[in-house]
């Protein structure tokens, strides 16, 4: 699908440059034009929806007020900057978002000069902006305007208060924008939510507010508006207590104001631009706005894939013969099924119940499947905390996710030696969102943790099997679970679960001259190159090792006395990881095989479909049978 036509005023924005040479009265049409251009592109195209259309007001009130890229403006998690790429010179591209060899879903610091700060993660906005800010009172750019936006599903973490209760007492010139639409990926879930919706119904403050800000607005003297702010702040504790949190960080705050009001923002912003210090605007958006489906049901057209725009049909592919589940949905089912068996288990996700499948516990044991919001690292502790009284606790977290609790799963689960269960999902390379979500380091960060046995299934009916296996009694040690997104091999994958020997591998194929050593889902890819090889009359010998710790050392010595040349294949990286700790068994005890190292390379590795990424990163099934044919001395086929 190539460029995508925009609207007739749209057309004419290629920066930000010249949008801010447009009439207000022009802003209520560019947003609706920007808005149907979203629409447009990601209907035929994919990628994230809801929340880029929910700030397509605020994304043109920032760009028209603020001079941008001078002024700094840092997005947060980046799943809302559509607008903000279309805006700044990308819109002729915009098609490509996400595609191989495209551009970004996210903002990128190497793709534009107005992508500041690079996110994917989220809660990051407003410990990036300070920093700009203070580095530029330090530089002299006090001209220089910082601006975070930042929402409310991402306050949720512990980073966002980090930062606010530094910026209090900064004096920087950091403006805090808080998107407060009641939803990150799910909906919001904790006390800032209740906290939030009580700043948004107390009309007694806003009023007031509005009152005092139409004051600060109009005096022309600093004093004077010292003294309205100072009046203020005496007041609000007899008129509500709503404004405390923020303010009493050190923050001005002002809202909630609608976010979809596109002259009332332009308007506030304008006056904020003029005020100095830390300040806080709460604004109140709809996530989907304008597009009713995505309106009424935020979470699934949070990434809807393609659909039909007129219709609202999303596109699924339909197959006549059953497909294979997806990993997470098998991990939903069984841990319901084994929940259901075992009293003592509990779930635990960081604000990702749909994404996970977790959600099929919550909605059938709401007391027993708990969303944490935005919080990895208190994922992992309460996690820690349920298996101190003997609770088993199967706490679910992307790959790439929990890389932010890494001092949490050593010092409160490791150390304590205690039986907490973590699901990786999303391991290995994701796809479309890039490096900010492949899942490239969980084998090497969690391999190194003495205690902690590290695993993954080739398939569906192995990941039954580990889950059965680290729920009973006699495991009494953590113990990690990886496995990618997506679909897995297995139609027919409801087997009955039995106990898995911990750190025991299985022989998949017998064969001669070289074996081929897998970690994971991509022993299917080897069992292909297998078949591959076969029309060859080669045949090596396959090994599902499914534990890169244990490793399974009776046999490793096996395989090391039978075979001199050796491939291994992992869908992690390389340095550091399982292809790494064969390498260490085999020096730690004499034998000096050959060991072609097949993984994730030492780099950033982009988007792009799966498969696109694998042979790009060559361990997919062609690149497995061109390295078994390497070690054998055999030439190499050519493909096309």
């Amino acid at each position: 699908m190539g460029e995508i036509a925009a609207g007739p005023l749209l057309s004419t924005i290629n920066t930000p440059e010249d949008l801010r040479k447009l009439d207000k009265s022009q802003l209520l049409q560019v947003c609706t034009e920007l808005r149907q251009f979203i629409i447009d592109c990601v209907s035929v195209n994919g990628g994230h929806f809801g929340a880029s259309l929910g700030v397509v007001e605020l994304t043109v009130a920032l760009h028209y007020v603020f001079n941008t890229p001078d002024d700094q403006l840092v997005w947060d998690v980046g799943h809302q900057a559509y607008g903000h790429k279309i805006l700044t010179g990308r819109r002729k591209v915009f098609h490509t978002n996400r595609k191989y060899g495209g551009i970004s879903g996210f903002p990128k610091r190497s793709e534009s000069p107005y992508d500041t700060f690079g996110v994917g993660h989220s809660s990051t906005s407003i410990s990036a902006a300070l920093g700009m800010a203070i580095a530029s009172k330090l530089k002299g750019e006090e001209h220089r305007r910082h601006i975070a936006v930042i929402g409310d599903g991402a306050m949720t973490a512990g980073l966002p208060f980090e930062a606010l209760n530094h910026a209090g007492v900064s004096n920087a010139n950091v403006l805090i924008i808080l998107n407060d639409n009641n939803m990150s990926i799910d909906p919001n879930v904790g006390a800032l939510k209740e906290y939030l919706t009580d700043i948004t119904t107390s009309h007694t403050w806003n009023r007031f507010r509005d009152d005092v800000w139409h004051l600060l607005g109009k005096l022309p003297n600093r004093d004077f508006q010292k003294l309205a702010s100072k009046v203020e702040a005496g007041l609000k504790g007899v008129v509500s207590k709503t404004s405390n949190l923020f303010e009493g960080l050190g923050l001005r705050y002002f809202g909630p104001i609608d976010g979809h009001n596109i002259l009332k923002l332009t308007e506030t912003l304008k006056g904020l631009n003029d005020i100095p210090g830390p300040k806080l605007l709460h604004i109140k958006t709809v996530k989907g706005k304008g597009y009713d489906l995505a309106e009424q049901d935020q979470t699934l057209w949070h990434a809807p894939g393609t659909f039909d725009k007129v219709t609202g049909r999303i596109n699924k592919k339909v197959s006549t013969v059953p497909e294979p589940p997806k990993y997470q949905d098998v991990f939903g089912h069984t841990i319901l099924e084994l929940a259901q068996q075992n009293d003592k288990i509990m779930g635990i996700t960081p604000a990702m119940p749909s994404g996970c499948s977790l959600k099929i516990m919550m909605d059938a044991m709401p007391d027993r499947a708990l969303d944490v919001g935005i919080a990895e690292q208190h994922a992992v502790t309460v996690s820690a905390g349920l298996a101190t009284q003997g609770m088993r606790v199967f706490c679910n977290i992307y790959s790439s996710f929990m890389q932010r609790a890494y001092d949490m799963v050593i010092h409160d689960v490791a150390i304590q030696k205690l039986p907490v269960v973590f699901c990786l999902d999303r391991a290995g390379l994701v796809g479309d969102d890039g490096p900010t979500h492949h899942g490239a380091y969980d084998i090497a960060y969690m391999r190194c943790i003495p205690g902690m046995v590290v695993s993954a299934p080739m398939n569906e009916a192995e990941l039954r099997n580990l889950m059965y296996t680290a729920q009973l009694p006699d495991l009494q040690y953590p113990m990690v679970i990886r496995y990618p997104r997506g679909q897995g091999v297995m139609p027919q994958w409801r087997t009955p679960m039995e106990p898995v020997e911990i750190g025991k591998g299985r022989v998949i194929t017998e064969g001669s001259e070289v074996a081929i050593l897998t970690l994971g889902h991509p022993g299917n890819f080897a069992v292909a190159a297998c078949r591959m090889l076969a029309t060859d009359d080669i045949y090596p010998a396959h090994y599902d090792m499914r534990f890169v710790k244990p490793l399974d050392e009776a046999m490793l010595h096996e395989i090391a006395q039978r075979f001199t040349r050796i491939v291994t294949v992992e869908d992690g990286t390389v340095v550091g990881g399982f292809g790494s700790a064969v390498l260490e068994f085999m020096s730690a005890n004499g034998y000096s095989p050959t060991v072609k190292m097949l993984g994730i390379p030492d780099r950033y590795v982009e988007h792009g479909k799966p498969e696109e990424l694998h042979h790009e990163c060559g361990y997919d099934a062609q690149a497995i049978a061109d390295a078994v044919r390497e070690l054998a001395g055999v030439k190499q086929t050519v493909t096309i």
